[in-house]
């Protein structure tokens, strides 16, 4: 029999450690309590506390039982409180500067931090020096960030008295039976759900304010126009130094200055979003667009192609218009039908499919095409190649049995891998997208599709993370997500399994039993967009194209006039080995030429002159490298012709 001495009093409970051991309290306990009882060393350390998952700030009370982790900067969780409280500093030093400047909304990001404001005054590179000089000032008060739970109307009235009628609109939003939390840091208080640090000292210095920009309030264009400054905090100034590398390194490689630097394609106001490729661009389309094509058609695809207009009917029934509908380009016939400029290929491929009666013998039919599609995206999206109004997908669409998912989502990851690893990406990874909040389909349905794909990844052996709610409207995908050579991400490929759009568009199959069946349609992409891919590309790249892929692979360039003649044939014998080759035969200095084609980012340039005329030789110059080799013609052509050869 449990004595009272035992017994464990109403009130006590019980935090469970990451490590499993557990501590008792007589009552309710707070994080920093918690750190404290741990070690000198945690508290002085700890950011903020998980308790059952949820992150919290150490200041509040935990009073049932629970599962606690002591978050700290070595945690995945600190970068994101980090910036959420660079934002929060960064509005109170604006409100210190200026008084008048109405605080609206500014959340963490992907490597930084935002806050958007209403100011009469255009916010200057020059304010910004002075608002981050006033945010390290802040941080060396160290103030304590507190927070408080107010009542709805006293907020709202307290708000309007400050001028602030972003945030009483904000309030007034917020559902009922929703706690209304404000932090106080000095004398700058904000509406926030939190967590936060302790106290602004724990910010650090590792931040940097970094531009200004125009953002609607509540990002809808009928609203006012704010202003955005954006900045970026990491753990200390090592990560901070190597993110501002990077992105030193991004603008050396951004695909729209080499873009015109290499004459590959340009954008202008008369078709915004919508690139005008120039000859040597539309070379490394085709040339890459060619390799596609013969690894498709090596894996069993069929390659169709499909109209630009279609009528609206048919986006209706497939589902398209209802969700795409203000993304989707069309227009009036002279006979009163609307038609849609073709903002994907699905609803097409499947009109082909129910052209004749398939049997399960024909299955999996895999149908290919490289689809030009046009999908009206806001002009404050735009982004050279990275985002367009107009742009070619490596789209394929697998109609197969259910039987068949598993070997199919194997085959086209392995058709994947092979291309990644050929275009120079070597490490991807995998991100499984399940149902998102609006969709099609039944939930019934949306079970059977996400555990078909997800029975398909354990069956091979891939490895994903989880990413919530991100799947395409109609069905659960795989998001292939590449690493360029500065680290940056890019999600590329995808493979989606629909159960939905085969019913909609009444397509079927015969099945062994001589009954009719819906197919299973897998939708694929490789690349995603060229448009996007070769942005891609020539940012991985630096512009340096492997030589398969370059516009130019060889240039050949004389040092004095007399060797003209020999230059011509030493040009002939390249392009009779299907080189891409040009000749330079201007009276200009040899290191001009050379200065000129470097930076026109052209691999190999042959240099002749009278002792290579007489010896039949060249001297090749290779990009990037200090040394030139001399080789006689005939096997310098080989060689050259070997190494531009395309991946088998």
């Amino acid at each position: 029999m449990t004595t009272m001495a035992q017994a464990k009093p109403e009130s006590a409970i019980s935090i469970t450690l990451p490590d499993g051991s557990v501590k008792r309290y007589d009552g309710p306990v707070t994080g920093e309590q918690i750190a404290a009882d741990i070690g000198p060393g945690l508290l002085k350390a700890a950011l903020a506390m998980r308790v059952n998952g949820t992150l919290m700030d150490l200041a509040r009370t935990i009073e049932n039982d629970a599962e606690v982790a002591i978050v700290t900067a070595r945690d995945d969780d600190a970068l994101e409180l980090l910036r959420h409280d660079a934002a929060h500093v960064m509005a109170e030093a604006v409100k210190e500067l200026y008084p008048d400047t109405q605080v609206t909304i500014g959340p963490a990001i992907e490597n930084g931090f935002y806050y958007d404001f209403a100011r009469s005054e255009p916010f200057t590179p020059e304010d910004l020096e002075v608002i981050e000089a006033r945010m390290r000032e802040i941080v060396k008060r160290d103030e304590p960030i507190i927070r408080e739970v107010w009542k709805r109307e006293d907020a709202i009235e307290f708000f309007q008295n400050q001028g602030e009628h972003y945030k009483a609109q904000i309030i007034e939003a917020i559902p009922e039976g929703e706690d209304i939390s404000l932090y106080r840091q000095g004398d700058f208080i904000d509406l926030c759900r939190g967590p936060h640090l302790p106290s602004t000292g724990k910010l650090g210095d590792a931040f940097k304010l970094m531009s200004v920009a125009g953002a609607y309030w509540r990002g809808d264009s009928k609203n006012e126009m704010l202003q955005r400054i954006y900045g970026t905090a990491w753990r200390d100034r090592k990560e901070l130094k190597a993110y501002l590398t990077r992105l030193e390194e991004a603008e050396k490689r951004d695909h729209r200055r080499l873009g015109k630097e290499m004459n590959l394609f340009h954008f202008q106001e008369e078709a915004a979003g919508m690139p005008f490729w120039h000859f040597k661009g539309w070379t490394i389309y085709r040339t890459l667009q060619d390799y596609i094509r013969r690894k498709q058609e090596a894996a069993g695809y069929r390659e169709v192609h499909t109209p630009q207009l279609v009528d609206r009917a048919l986006w209706e029934k497939s589902g398209h218009w209802q969700k795409f509908g203000e993304h989707i380009y069309s227009a009036e016939t002279a006979d009163e039908r609307t038609v849609a400029v073709k903002p994907m290929n699905c609803p097409c491929h499947v009109q082909i499919f129910n052209q004749r009666i398939h049997s399960y013998r024909d299955l999996p039919l895999r149908m290919a095409e490289f689809g030009s599609c046009h999908r009206y995206e806001p002009s404050g999206a735009l982004h050279g190649l990275m985002r367009v109004r107009s742009f070619v997908q490596d789209d394929a669409h697998i109609f197969c049995t259910e039987d068949q998912i598993t070997s199919e989502t194997e085959a086209f990851c392995n058709l994947l891998m092979e291309v990644y690893r050929d275009l120079g990406f070597n490490e991807v990874r995998v991100k499984f997208s399940d149902r998102p909040a609006v969709r099609a389909g039944s939930d019934a349905v949306w079970d059977r599709a996400e555990k078909a794909l997800m029975d398909a990844v354990n069956a091979i052996g891939l490895d994903v993370e989880l990413n919530p709610g991100e799947g395409a409207f109609y069905g659960p995908k795989l998001e292939f997500v590449l690493t360029d050579a500065i680290g940056r991400d890019w999600q590329c490929g995808t493979h989606q399994v629909d159960f939905v759009l085969p019913e909609r568009l009444d397509a079927v199959y015969v099945g062994e039993d001589g009954n009719r069946h819906r197919p299973v349609m897998l939708h694929r992409a490789v690349l995603g967009s060229f448009e996007r891919f070769i942005g891609i590309l020539i940012e991985h790249y630096a512009g340096r194209l492997p030589l398969w892929l370059a516009p130019v692979q060889a240039v050949v360039a004389t040092i004095t006039n007399d060797a003209d003649a020999y230059a011509r044939e030493v040009y002939a014998a390249l392009r009779q080995a299907g080189l891409r080759a040009e000749l330079d035969l201007r009276n200009e200095k040899i290191n001009y030429k050379v200065r000129e084609h470097s930076h026109a980012k052209v691999p190999c340039l042959l240099v002749v002159g009278g002792r290579e005329a007489e010896q039949r030789t060249v001297s090749i110059r290779r990009l990037g490298a200090q040394r030139q080799e001399t080789l006689a013609l005939d096997e310098a052509v080989n060689t050259l012709e070997k190494e531009a050869a395309p991946p088998a």
